[in-house]
């Protein structure tokens, strides 16, 4: 059965922030992973994942300015400088909390500027930070985005992000696969997973419910046949649940329930 990780960003906001370890580990998850850790010491949160026995799955590097609408700067020129900042700043906490992944925003592309500039920018501080992160052992990885959720993202398209891991070269740079957003921009989810997961190149796993976001099991997606085929192709990595619960995130988790409990049957 695939491992799921908790996306405490969405998930359990019924509770403050350092509280939604705990509500996590009581339903049964064994991993975390949320957009950002940087409002919080590193001590604060490793404190909060050995008392309730979970590993950190997955994390954001800095995005620059989220509040002022900023998504990422990995792919924007003339942020090199700020780009590498975040990335040493991240592969910190990414120790101190034993992430062994990070992911790199590309970022909203830019008025006035091409998206070759912007192409060549990537890649260069894709190359910066998987050489910096190698040591450690820590991936990072880039994620494709739906262009109606986040309009003029520069990664849309499950074969760029691919196209993009493979130009580098890197070994420890991988693609993070939300089956909410190719769902929506690409669809064929079964054929994706049979032609990428094979490849090696996909390093994490995302999940929620399509059109709206909310709980797996709900709207257009098969869950049960995605999660067989998971199974069938051996992904041993984490699944994300990064939706919003339609009620109270406990009181949705019967997917999960029933999953568990029926093994796909």
């Amino acid at each position: 059965m695939p491992r799921f990780a908790a996306n405490l960003s969405m998930l359990y906001r019924e509770h403050d922030f350092l509280d939604r370890f705990a509500a996590a580990s009581a339903d049964g998850f064994e991993a975390v992973e949320y957009l950002f850790p940087y409002a919080y010491g590193t001590g604060e949160l490793r404190a909060r994942l050995d008392e309730h026995s979970l590993r950190q799955a997955l994390f954001n590097a800095p995005p620059g300015d989220w509040d002022g609408g900023e998504r990422g700067i990995a792919a924007l020129p003339g942020r090199e400088s700020e780009v590498r900042e975040g990335v040493d700043r991240a592969l910190e906490y990414a120790a101190a909390l034993g992430s062994p992944r990070v992911h790199m925003m590309a970022g909203l592309v830019p008025e006035g500027v091409s998206r070759e500039e912007c192409r060549d920018t990537y890649l260069s501080n894709l190359a910066y930070a998987a050489e910096q992160a190698a040591p450690a052992g820590i991936d990072i990885l880039v994620e494709p985005i739906n262009t109606r959720d986040m309009p003029g993202y520069f990664l849309n398209h499950q074969a760029d992000a691919h196209a993009v891991v493979r130009e580098v070269g890197a070994p420890n740079l991988k693609v993070q696969l939300d089956l909410y957003h190719c769902q929506i921009v690409e669809g064929d989810l079964t054929a994706a997973l049979r032609r990428d997961l094979p490849t090696g190149r996909v390093g994490h796993l995302q999940i929620a419910g399509v059109p709206d976001r909310h709980e797996p099991d709900a709207g257009e997606l098969n869950l049960r046949h995605l999660l067989l085929v998971i199974d069938e192709l051996g992904f041993d990595g984490w699944i994300g649940c990064e939706y919003h619960p339609r009620a109270g995130t406990s009181e949705g988790l019967g997917w999960l329930k029933n999953m568990r409990g029926e093994q796909y049957s």
